[in-house]
């Protein structure tokens, strides 16, 4: 049965209470990302920072959720350490699924515990568990704790932090069972400043599915679209690896700290190669069929004798970036050893390996030394680097301590800014031109899901400046629409407007249908309000030199559109806001 209000539980960890309310909204702001901001204005403190045990961490969920597949992903929001402004992270995993069967909308966590602990919900069970023997622990360690702790599969959901979210640093993520995040802008700080080492979710009670013929009709074609044509197959095939090639073929591809676009060495990174040598196995979302999640093997000797445990990595195209190409590694299998660090670590690897490119030219260049740096930085080491991700997550000496609040600051303070590679937060990987520059630079998440920058660098559209911002603003509408919705993004091609309008008409949510492209320009505005409002000011951003220094497959990067268009896309953002 449908709801017009959102069930939202509310939990504050420091009274060690839970409260369920209803709030409305339903009608017009969706869910998902549209619900997260409209919480995030409800229960935020705007003059008090980050960290502030009063601040909530907030997780929604979309009104298709569990009716259709790859309405899988769940919406993370929060202050954000990186910048202390509204922050949104998207994860997947079982996530979404869980609550949906624990019979909420949302989860709005405030407070600090008393000791570190783990949240545990459920339909009929809502209890906060001293788990101070976890401190301290990685992510893989924790992980096997907790499902000996909390028995369950399917509809349960386990969200945990390593070393870098406890010490709170801003590169740190939230892992989803195993091998989905809420990676970026540091929600696993926020965890880590709430005492919050894990959270379960058990989807322990269960919901209707809508009666009659249109809904079993709208979701047989969604669903046929999705495994019987070749809409997906690519996601499942190599997935988003497959963009290394690709990105590489065109200059495009981010290399050795941007020092270049392409090289032909990449060959060993590839998409591809990862797929001839090194995958394992696909494995999927919950409610997912496509199965776009490709996890590579690494082996490790515990014996002299030959004797090897094999571990399970899932890699993606922006994290053999970040710890492949970015930092000159071309060899796949040493590329999944980086990011099996990184994870145990609790890092997002994406900020964690464009922060050591930084480091290894600085450290080049001189303006810093091995004694800051600790090990022998250099492009295409990865045994140091292994090392220097410890440092980064632990927080060894001062230089990795100001590294982990983000590349700008370490810049700032150690010099080196003109190659800096960030663009609001750690740079993509997508080198593909001035108006992805631009899109993850001022974007509402710094993040090249904002809008779809990349692609449009790759098509001869030219260079006129109101069509690039308009592209990024409808273009971004569309997005958070979907992200309301809490749809992959993988599976826009499938979701068109006629086939959203379709689902959400076949599960009652008929005035919904009818309104989308006025809720989708009223969750846009919402969120660039609530960012606006906690501080942001797009005007101010800077695009560091390097991102002018380089070449792709159009030629040389155009500084006066770069600029003009940075002015633009600003100038609407406060429009949007206002």
């Amino acid at each position: 049965m449908i709801r017009e209000h959102f069930r939202v539980l509310i939990v504050d960890l420091s009274a060690g209470r839970s409260t369920i309310t209803d709030i409305d909204g339903r009608n017009t702001v969706a869910g998902g990302s549209g619900l997260a901001a409209l919480l995030f204005e409800k229960y935020s403190i705007f003059d008090k920072p980050w960290g502030d045990p009063g601040q909530p961490l907030i997780f929604a969920i979309g009104p298709l959720t569990g009716y259709f597949p790859l309405m899988s992903k769940t919406v993370c929001a929060f202050t954000s350490p990186y910048h202390d402004q509204y922050a949104e992270s998207h994860g997947g995993g079982r996530s979404a699924l869980s609550l949906r069967f624990a019979d909420y909308d949302a989860l709005v966590i405030t407070g600090r515990a008393k000791s570190p602990s783990a949240l545990v919900v459920g339909s009929r069970r809502i209890e906060i568990k001293d788990v101070h023997y976890l401190w301290g622990t990685d992510l893989q360690l924790t992980g096997k704790a907790l499902r000996q702790m909390f028995p369950g599969t399917g509809h349960r959901t386990i969200l945990r932090i390593g070393p870098a979210g406890e010490r709170q640093s801003p590169m740190a993520c939230i892992n989803v069972d195993t091998y989905r995040h809420f990676g970026r802008l540091g929600g696993g700080a926020v965890m880590g400043s709430k005492n919050l080492k894990a959270i379960m979710i058990h989807g322990d009670s269960s919901f209707p599915l809508p009666g009659g013929a249109e809904y079993q009709k709208v979701f047989e074609k969604v669903y046929t679209d999705m495994t019987d044509t070749d809409m997906m197959s690519k996601y499942h095939n190599y997935g988003t690896p497959i963009n290394v090639a690709v990105l590489n073929g065109i200059s495009a591809l981010p290399v050795r700290n941007l020092q270049a676009t392409s090289d032909p060495a990449t060959a060993g990174i590839t998409g591809e190669q990862f797929a001839e040598v090194a995958l394992l196995r696909n494995a999927a979302c919950a409610g997912c069929p496509v199965g776009c999640i490709h996890i590579g093997f690494v082996r490790e000797r515990f014996h002299e004798e030959n004797q090897y445990i094999y571990r399970q990595i899932s890699y993606d195209h922006e994290l053999i970036f970040a710890v492949g190409s970015m930092i000159g590694v071309m060899d796949c299998f040493e590329v999944l050893k980086l990011i099996d660090v990184a994870e145990k670590m609790g890092l997002d690897v994406m900020s964690a390996g464009v922060a050591l490119a930084w480091a290894t030219e600085a450290l080049a260049k001189g303006i810093i030394t091995e004694k800051e740096a600790l090990v022998p930085l250099a492009f295409g080491n990865g045994a140091s680097y292994q090392t220097a991700l410890h440092h980064l997550a632990y927080g060894t000496n001062d230089f990795y301590q100001i590294l982990s609040q983000s590349t700008a600051k370490a810049a700032e303070r150690y010099g080196g800014r003109d190659f800096a590679c960030v663009l609001g937060q750690e740079m993509a990987g997508y080198a593909t031109g001035e108006t992805f520059f631009v899109s993850q630079a001022l974007g509402l998440r710094h993040s090249h899901l904002d809008a779809g920058g990349y692609s449009y660098d790759q098509k001869p559209k030219g260079k006129a400046v109101e069509d690039a911002v308009k592209f990024l603003v409808t273009d971004e509408k569309g997005r958070a629409f979907l992200t309301s919705m809490v749809s992959c993004l993988f599976a826009r091609g499938v979701y068109t407007d006629e086939v959203l309008g379709n689902c959400l008409k076949s599960v009652g949510y008929g005035s919904l249908a009818e309104n989308m492209d006025t809720v989708a320009e009223r969750i846009q505005r919402l969120r660039w309000k609530m960012r606006v409002r906690s501080g942001y000011r797009p005007e101010s951003v800077s695009i560091p030199k390097r991102f002018t220094e380089i070449t792709t497959w159009k030629g040389q990067i155009d500084v006066k559109f770069l600029s003009s268009l940075k002015e633009e896309y600003s100038r609407s953002i406060l429009e949007m806001a206002d």
